[in-house]
């Protein structure tokens, strides 16, 4: 089992950390650790327990995807965490090492190590105790994002989703969800900090783990969407044809006679499917993915490149329209993301 490091003196860690290419904090300061992984996930009180003062280190490590992230984090001895209602993302927390005591909607659940991990939602407040040099992998996913898929399998939007915090390890769903964040950290760490994996990569593993996530722990959506399913029944190969023809051609102007011979299926039944399995029209798709696409360009931009440019590149030809789309989906300007990855 990977551990983080015990720490003497101002030392940093000795033993192996998950990610270590991918540090982002490494203190012994208290007042410090509190702003800067709060920077990263949400301003929270931080306070070590009386006994673990002098053992107190906060570490930190996060390689991040496109509207998701991998994360290892670390505390020496036994710290408190109060995040209150964390908003925007979602959180799962596997401990590797230690355990925690977690207050949540109501709920108190005890977490550790190969037994147990906690699944945090964004509108529940939450208090925590990380205990015994607690060390977790950690998934945040946006919260925009989980809801838009949840609203989509349950036909049914705006409903908040919480989940059922307490995750067990060893049912199916916990053995393939540790294992689906393994081979993500894996992942991260083969490449490193400076090697992006593509935008249709990212997609696909985003929608992989959301879709996990909602299908195999219990939350306030689940016999909706469960229904929902039911009548569908499964994906179409003709929907999954045409869906991935989009991925493949996201460049094109949508061309939808080309789309329809593309999947084996009448232009007509293909728009009906969309709706009906995707909760979205053909055209809503493609902009989905071209957005996406967008997104992944501007966070690896390289100085020079221009929005308008990639904008063009990928289909887009109103630029006003593409930057409001962008904004609504992302909560900033295009413009505003190119600044920020530079």
């Amino acid at each position: 089992m990977v551990l983080d490091a015990a720490v003497s003196g101002n030392a940093q860690p000795v033993r192996a950390a998950r990610l270590a290419a991918f540090s982002r904090v490494f203190t012994r300061d208290i007042d410090e650790a509190a702003d800067s992984i709060g920077r990263i996930f949400c301003p929270h009180a931080l306070d070590p327990l009386q006994r673990s003062w002098p053992d107190f280190h906060a570490l930190h490590n996060c390689a991040a995807f496109d509207g998701f992230s991998v994360n290892y984090v670390s505390y020496g001895g036994s710290v408190s965490i109060d995040p209150g209602c964390l908003d925007r993302f979602f959180l799962l927390q596997i401990p590797l090492h230690g355990g925690a005591r977690i207050s949540t909607g109501g709920r108190t659940i005890e977490v550790s190590a190969g037994r147990s991990a906690s699944l945090l939602s964004p509108t529940m407040p939450t208090k925590m105790v990380w205990q015994d040099d607690c060390a977790k992998l950690i998934l945040l996913v946006e919260r925009r994002l989980v809801e838009e898929r949840a609203a989509a399998l349950a036909e049914r939007s705006g409903a908040v989703i919480e989940f059922d915090p307490e995750v067990d390890l060893n049912t199916p769903f916990g053995l393939a969800i540790r294992s689906q964040i393994e081979y993500l950290v894996d992942l991260a760490e083969h490449r490193g900090p400076g090697q992006r994996i593509s935008p249709m990569m990212a997609a696909t593993l985003r929608d992989s783990v959301i879709g996990l996530l909602l299908t195999g722990q219990r939350h306030t959506l689940t016999d909706t969407i469960d229904r929902s399913l039911a009548r569908l029944g499964p994906l179409p190969s003709v929907l999954r044809k045409a869906r991935d023809y989009l991925e493949a051609h996201a460049t094109d102007s949508l061309d939808l006679d080309r789309l329809a011979r593309a999947a084996g299926i009448g232009i007509r039944s293909l728009q009906l499917g969309f709706q009906k399995h995707f909760g979205m029209s053909i055209s809503d798709a493609l902009l989905d993915i071209r957005l996406t696409h967008l997104n992944a360009r501007l966070l690896r931009a390289v100085p020079g490149e221009r929005v308008i440019d990639m904008a063009f590149d990928l289909g887009f030809t109103h630029p006003s329209r593409m930057a409001s789309f962008y904004r609504a989906r992302y909560g900033e300007s295009p413009s505003d993301t190119l600044r920020r990855s530079r």
